[in-house]
């Protein structure tokens, strides 16, 4: 578990984006049983969050299509809702940071870690609106 303290801004970094944190297995539960589409975003503290996968999301939801849900959970600190997340992830395994976009419940889309490292905000952005694009 990493402080508090430390990641508060990371976590700020989507919220002040408008994205709501799921903060308990609960929450991940109601969050993907909503009807439309749901983007759930993996958040953690490595290089590859910071540099391109948080700054990709963000201009990915300048988009004029968007999901319904925005959502994120902070692997290493939102431990069990991250768990939960996951389990609706499979068959992908777990990684973070990820992102999974889900049309009433269902998985349609996923970009997993090894999708983040190496690339550039912008290549993030632009696969992300490409299934917002399909999905939303």
């Amino acid at each position: 578990m990493y402080p508090p303290e430390l990641v508060a801004p990371m976590k700020a970094d989507l919220t002040e984006a408008g994205m709501t944190e799921l903060l308990s297995p609960e929450a991940v539960d109601a969050a993907l049983n909503e009807s439309g589409t749901t983007l759930v975003v993996i958040n953690s503290v490595c290089g590859c969050a910071a540099g391109a996968m948080r700054p990709g999301v963000k201009l990915a939801l300048q988009h004029s299509k968007l999901p319904t849900h925005l959502t994120t959970a902070f692997a290493g600190v939102d431990r069990e809702a991250v768990d939960r997340a996951r389990k609706f992830m499979l068959p992908y395994p777990p990684s973070s940071p990820s992102i999974g976009l889900f049309k009433d419940g269902r998985l349609v889309h996923m970009i997993e870690r090894h999708h983040i490292e190496g690339r550039t905000a912008e290549m993030i952005a632009e696969n992300l609106q490409m299934a917002f694009d399909e999905y939303c």
